[in-house]
């Protein structure tokens, strides 16, 4: 929504409006984007237990239940591909581009409001490249306060394996008042999931700009589905940190 609103592009988005080079979806109109990282493939019909998805294949995509690289049958039509995929009563079909890194809270809650100083979790998509990025925009989430006062924050996440960076996060503020400790306890990282990891890493080490020491990070790798997961790093999203393989 902060990109909607300083950049005028809608949050949900036609496939030809993120991939206008891409002519094949000029006529979808029954599956729409999300911003640019996520795609969803609403189910419309009665009964449904399939749907087919056209992917453009400048990008790869990963579906966000499993956390899974898009496999299987393929039909190619110039610049996409078409796969039929599972979904029945208790499955939309939702797919988080390869090269994107999108937070998501993931407590349930009566509101939104009630989340509002709910930890981060982050879901960093790998692309054919290794390489992801994102951001993430912070404020009160109540007051005028980040036109008024420039009180936010914007983090912005980038990952490049095949040069050692795990993630890195960069930090962006309206203004030096925006950042407190209160501010940056308030907006805690408790997990990171990586999708589309080639290999075990040997080790993830933890630099922030509190500390000259590196932090060694616990981790889990499933070589199967190439999925790791750092949990608990200790890291806030206003903070400035990085961490490498």
């Amino acid at each position: 929504f902060w990109h909607a609103g300083v950049s005028g592009m809608p949050v949900m988005r036609t496939m030809w409006m993120q991939y206008p080079k891409v002519p094949e979806l000029y006529s979808v109109d029954d599956q729409y984007l999300i911003g640019s990282d996520l795609l969803v493939k609403p189910v419309t019909s009665a009964g449904a237990i399939t749907s087919t998805v056209r992917f453009p294949l400048t990008d790869c995509w990963y579906d966000v239940d499993t956390m899974q690289r898009m496999q299987g049958n393929k039909k190619y039509a110039g610049n996409t591909v078409s796969m039929t995929v599972d979904s029945d009563i208790d499955k939309i079909p939702v797919y988080q581009r390869g090269g994107s890194v999108v937070p998501r809270k993931l407590r349930l809650r009566r509101s939104s409001h009630l989340m509002m100083n709910d930890p981060y979790t982050l879901y960093v998509a790998l692309d054919n490249d290794l390489k992801a990025d994102g951001s993430l925009y912070m404020d009160d989430e109540t007051t005028f306060d980040h036109e008024k006062r420039l009180d936010f924050g914007v983090a912005s996440f980038s990952s490049n394996w095949r040069e050692n960076i795990a993630i890195r996060n960069s930090v962006h503020v309206g203004s030096e008042d925006a950042i407190n400790s209160k501010a940056k306890s308030d907006r805690i990282v408790e997990r990171i999931v990586v999708m589309g990891v080639p290999a075990k890493p040997s080790k993830i080490s933890l630099m922030s700009t509190d500390s000259t020491e590196a932090t060694l990070m616990e981790f889990q790798y499933d070589a199967s589905t190439q999925i790791l997961i750092i949990r608990k790093p200790g890291v806030s999203a206003l903070e400035e940190w990085t961490m490498e393989l």
